[in-house]
């Protein structure tokens, strides 16, 4: 039996792929890409709709988990496996993952939370500092 969480990210991977990128409900208004990344056990390849924010090159997503005591499982498989692919609109290519560094992530939070408050609300529900991770293209 599959889990509500399998069931809801099929559900926006599939308006996800019918719409050229663009989804409502929860992502409504926000860029979301398709984080296709690798189970850091079992090897098996998983794929996560997640919010991002772009700047210049660099596409940066965000360990919220909604403001759970936990990092989201997509987290720990691209420090294991930090290649990955993305899909971002109607295009896919290659990535490297990299884990920021606190000046650099509380830099690129805090702008975050500005402009989606949301973000401001998931840090204030957990005692973990929310990571965030640079995606930058392979060329």
């Amino acid at each position: 039996m599959a889990s509500r969480t399998t069931d809801w990210n099929t559900s926006i991977i599939n308006e996800f792929r019918a719409n050229e990128g663009k989804v409502g409900g929860y992502f409504a208004g926000r860029p979301v890409l398709l984080l296709h990344h690798l189970g850091a056990r079992s090897g098996v390849e998983r794929v996560s709709p997640l919010a991002y924010r772009r700047e210049g090159d660099t596409l940066y997503i965000f360990g919220s988990k909604g403001g759970s005591p936990n990092h989201p499982d997509w987290y720990h498989n691209l420090k294991a496996n930090p290649r990955a692919h993305v899909e971002v609109g109607t295009e896919t290519f290659e990535v490297e993952a990299r884990v920021t560094d606190p000046a650099e992530r509380d830099e690129v939070y805090a702008r975050q939370a500005a402009d989606v408050p949301a973000y401001g609300e998931y840090q204030k529900q957990t005692t973990r500092t929310i990571p965030v991770v640079a995606l930058k293209r392979i060329q």
